[in-house]
């Protein structure tokens, strides 16, 4: 069985800096520019598209989550930071 991908030429704006990076990034990967672009729009789509999967197999409505709240112990915004940075860096070909 053969499967046919419709592809769409589009044109858009974007930072000098920021492309350039990215086409780095595409070259470093060993990925077209197209490839690369699609696979950063899947990644960024991921949540949206689970959330809609999710949603046609359990009623939101009738959903009850019965936990205790936690504290947390020390600041979780320096984790988050952290795991920002190395996204980037990630992303970023670092």
């Amino acid at each position: 069985m053969v499967y046919v991908v419709a592809k769409r030429k589009t044109s858009v704006y974007v930072d000098e800096d920021l492309w350039a990076r990215f086409r780095l990034y595409a070259l470093r990967r060993g990925l077209d520019l197209s490839s690369a672009l699609e696979e950063a729009i899947r990644d960024e789509m991921v949540d949206v598209e689970l959330e809609e999967a999710i949603s046609g197999l359990v009623d939101f409505e009738d959903l009850e989550i019965d936990f205790e709240p936690v504290e947390p112990k020390g600041s979780v915004s320096g984790l988050v930071r952290v795991m920002r940075d190395e996204r980037e860096g990630r992303l970023s070909g670092q």
